[in-house]
């Protein structure tokens, strides 16, 4: 040993010699002990005997005063210098209890590897250990350390307390970073094993090399949120300077600083490159986990010292003496009062058994000595300067304190007690840089995307609605079949178009289920139901629509009927082919209930939220080979149609529509709107209401111009038709019922004209009868004479004709003649075939019904007549 170890050793014989003061009246009886402590101040290692032997001579002091029992006794230390090294310690420890006096417990002990070596042989020693040092994780195993106790808390209590602040604050991915010594890889190795069973997910865990930025950066590109350091008080600044390079701060990162000691904040040095105010940026925010130092009572505890009092003559005493304060100088004051309180009851205790024993002079022995110590020392029970002091398990209970770097200095925001395990925290006083506490990663909110009820309920409304017009255009088209038998060549093509229009329309109905109120067997159910109805629907009213193109375009341009029956046979074979592929879709590849999920981007400004949207479709496992098969048998037949529609769109066709105008412009809309529906349905599967949106109003639009352009004009010409008969009906017997009466009279003035005319022909002769003849009323007489001429000598007049003389024309014999051909032509002039009398019963004469009768089935064949398709025209 050097020189300065040398005075250093004797210095502190002299403070221990100091500690005894004056000797009292009573005689005190001495308790000797060993102090384990590093003496000398190596390179990297500060002198803590030094900064710790103020606290112990005062709880010295402190203990002089004391009544009996515990004034009985007095506390001897026999300082042992242990060099912080395990070897040397160990051999010091065997030298001192081999050159005596017999020692029963040792004091002190502030460095790991030390403290380990030591504690094991404890038992074997039968010695029990007071320590006033945070002990290392390892150390809380009780059947190898169960001789040692220490008044500072375990590491295990900060990580504990680290633990349950992640778990307030529902922080499940958390980075790591630590200082490599050995005491940080205790504690960092006891951290990782309970949060592995808090369910806390380490996602990266680097040490603080040479260069501290690059593990930094490291938890940066690891994308960790919540950061737990566990380092000396000198590495803050330069790691905080890396923070704030990285732009590793702010309200996406909280910083968990894990430190065993109980000093103030303090940054330390300046790092290179790092303001103060970029420091501090860097820090604002941070909470730092530490063993609180003093009591926050203001009450007095055994020594009958507050923690303040005691806090202020340690103060003056290492003013006076120049030291530094050490942050274990409260628990090494406690821990001289837990050593005296022990020793005094185990002595007071084998004092009483040797005065009162049924045997004299009966001597207890060294080991049952050493059980009551260490009873006496796991009973121990009084309130210090740091709070109560008491053990559970060789750990001492109490409470660590949560600090919070607020602008330039700490403030506390929480404690965590280790007697109770909670965690109590001021929210009152915590302050985030963000609207709350930051979060461990970035938060993704889950939506379920579905057709909502109201958009639901428009879209069915409107494909009830189509189905409705559908079923009353069928009707009506089955209805005129009915009453136009000729008409029925197209019927059942139209039948089927309104048909493969009903079944697309239901599909609507299917598909804007919510999946969610459904069972899985249901929905898959409805996707195979949804699926066949639209397409089967769509089939059938194409191929209708096909066919009659076909037709058209093959009786203006081939004019061969071979091809026209032909056509009838597209719509079955469509349906066959679509039928096939169907059910063996269905067979060897089902459809299936499948979860899409997908990503919704997020403004830059809240960057920390991710929607994550999730719906719910109808999918295969070969689902684009599937409908590759589909689109490809019907993509040409949609072209083909196209072709053919416009071919014959200027050709004039039979029908209420009068050309195939209506018939090109629903082949086109079916083609147009069935593109478009594919195209939709493909580009919007990620979004469930905006595809059956787009779907069913493709789909209903179409279905509802096809009905409108095909159906309307023809059933406004059947309903028109209906009304124009029953009107003509109405009329026609008005207007027979008038014509019967001036029939009537027209025919008795005849008969009249006829009798008289028959009187005078017998009266004159035949001169005469000429000259009278054609002095009466000249336009009937030549009515009857050229009528009579007409129909009897139509050779006459064909061929060349002269007349003969006036006498040979006027004869009584032409003249007879002619009379008796024109006289029955005048009298059966209405015949029933055109709507007078019969000549063989005059009865029927007068009888208006019987005009009616004939009337109306004249008229009601006219009508049937006119209502015949005429030739058609190309």
């Amino acid at each position: 040993m050097d020189r300065g170890g040398r005075v250093e050793v004797f210095r502190l014989l002299l403070v221990c010699v100091l500690t005894v003061g004056p000797v009292p009246a009573q005689v005190r009886h001495p308790l000797p002990v060993l102090w384990m402590m590093p003496v000398s101040s190596g390179p990297g290692r500060e002198n803590l005997t030094a900064a710790v032997a103020p606290a112990v001579r005062l709880a010295l002091q402190d203990l002089q005063r004391q009544p009996p029992q515990l004034g009985n006794y007095e506390i001897q230390l026999q300082l042992l210098d242990s060099q912080c090294d395990p070897a040397q310690s160990l051999k010091a420890l065997f030298d001192a209890m081999w050159a005596g006096p017999k020692y029963l417990l040792v004091f002190g002990g502030v460095c790991p590897p030390v403290t380990a070596l030591i504690g094991r042989s404890l038992p074997a020693l039968n010695l029990v250990q007071v320590s006033f040092a945070a002990s290392s994780p390892s150390l809380s195993n009780r059947k190898w350390y169960g001789n040692l106790f220490s008044t500072a808390p375990s590491q295990r209590a900060l990580n504990q307390a680290t633990v349950k602040l992640l778990q307030r604050y529902k922080w499940s991915r958390v980075g790591i970073i630590t200082q490599e010594e050995p005491s940080h890889s205790e504690t960092k190795k006891d951290l990782m094993r309970q949060l592995l069973k808090a369910d806390v997910q380490v996602v990266s865990m680097e040490s603080l090399s040479e260069d501290v930025c690059s593990s930094v950066r490291k938890l940066k590109e690891s994308d960790v949120r919540i950061i737990i350091a566990q380092f000396k008080e000198d590495s803050a600044s330069e790691v905080f300077c890396c923070a704030y390079r990285l732009n590793l701060f702010g309200a996406r990162y909280q910083w968990i600083i894990v430190d065993g000691g109980a000093a103030g904040w303090r940054l330390g040095w300046q790092a290179s490159g790092c303001t103060a105010s970029s420091l501090l940026m860097a820090a604002d925010g941070s909470i730092r986990l530490q063993i609180r130092q003093l009591s926050t009572t203001n009450t007095a505890g055994v020594s009958g010292r507050t923690p303040q009092d005691y806090q202020d003559s340690y103060l003056r005493q290492l003013v006076q003496e120049g030291s530094a304060v050490s942050p274990l100088h409260s628990f090494a004051y406690d821990a001289v009062w837990v050593v005296a309180k022990a020793l005094g009851q185990v002595m007071e205790a084998v004092k009483h058994r040797e005065k009162y024993s049924i045997q004299r002079n009966v001597t207890v022995s060294e080991v049952e000595v050493h059980k009551m110590l260490l009873e006496a020392v796991r009973q121990t029970h009084f309130e210090g300067v740091t709070g109560p002091v008491f053990f559970r398990n060789g750990e001492r209970m109490t409470s660590i304190e949560l600090m919070q770097f607020q602008g330039s200095s700490g403030v506390c925001v929480g404690e965590f007690s280790t007697s109770s395990q909670q965690l109590r925290l001021m929210k009152h006083l915590l302050k985030f840089k963000g609207p709350g506490p930051a979060r461990d990663q970035t938060l993704i909110l889950v939506q379920r995307q579905h057709v909502s009820l109201l958009l639901y309920s428009i879209v069915s409304s409107a494909a009830a609605l189509t189905i409705f017009i559908t079923l009353t255009v069928l009707f009506l088209t089955v209805l005129g079949r009915k009453n136009w038998p000729l008409r029925s060549s197209s019927g059942s093509q139209d039948e089927l178009l309104l048909l493969g229009i009903l079944l697309s329309s239901s599909s609507v109905l299917v598909s804007g289920l919510d999946g969610a109120l459904l069972s899985t067997r249901t929905f898959e159910l409805l996707c195979s139901v949804r699926l066949w109805t639209l397409s089967v629907g769509h089939t059938v009213g194409f191929a209708v629509l096909f066919t009659k193109t076909w037709r058209v375009y093959s009786v203006c341009s081939i004019k061969q009927e071979g091809r026209l029956r032909r056509a009838g046979c597209v719509v079955l074979c469509m349906f066959l082919l679509d039928v096939f592929v169907l059910t063996s879709w269905q067979i060897l590849d089902p459809l299936r209930q499948v979860v899409l999920q997908r990503i919704l981007e997020t403004e830059p400004a809240d960057r920390d939220v991710t929607v994550r949207l999730y719906s719910e479709h109808c999918g295969s496992t070969n689902m684009e080979l599937w409908l590759t098969a589909v689109y490809g048998y019907k993509g040409p037949l949609l072209g083909l149609g196209c072709f053919l529609a416009w071919s014959i769109r200027t050709v004039q066709v039979d029908g209420p529509a009068g050309s195939s105008k209506h018939l090109t412009l629903s082949m086109f809309a079916v083609v147009a709107f069935s593109v478009s529906g594919v195209s939709g349905s493909l580009l919007t599967s990620h979004n469930p209401p905006v595809q059956f949106c787009v779907t069913s109003v493709l789909i209903l639009t179409c279905n509802m111009l096809t009905v409108s352009w095909l159906f309307g004009p023809q059933c406004l010409w059947l309903t028109g038709g209906e009304l124009q008969s029953e009107a003509a009906e109405g009329e026609g017997e008005e207007h027979l019922s008038r014509l019967n009466q001036q029939l009537k009279s027209h025919s008795a003035q005849l008969d009249v004209e006829i009798e008289t005319i028959t009187t005078q022909l017998q009266e004159t002769s035949e001169p005469k009868l000429h000259h009278k003849m054609r002095e009466r009323d000249d336009g009937d007489v030549r009515a009857v004479t050229w009528t009579h001429a007409a129909q009897v000598c139509p050779e006459d007049r064909s061929s060349e004709w002269k007349p003969s003389s006036p006498d040979g024309l006027n004869s009584p014999e032409h003249v007879w003649r002619r009379l008796s051909v024109q006289l029955p032509i005048l009298h059966h002039s209405y015949l029933p075939a055109v709507g007078g009398v019969s000549a063989s019963s005059s009865s029927l004469f007068g009888s208006l019904e019987a005009f009616v009768h004939r009337d109306l089935l004249m008229a009601t064949s006219r009508t049937l007549d006119a209502t015949q398709p005429g030739p058609r025209y190309c």
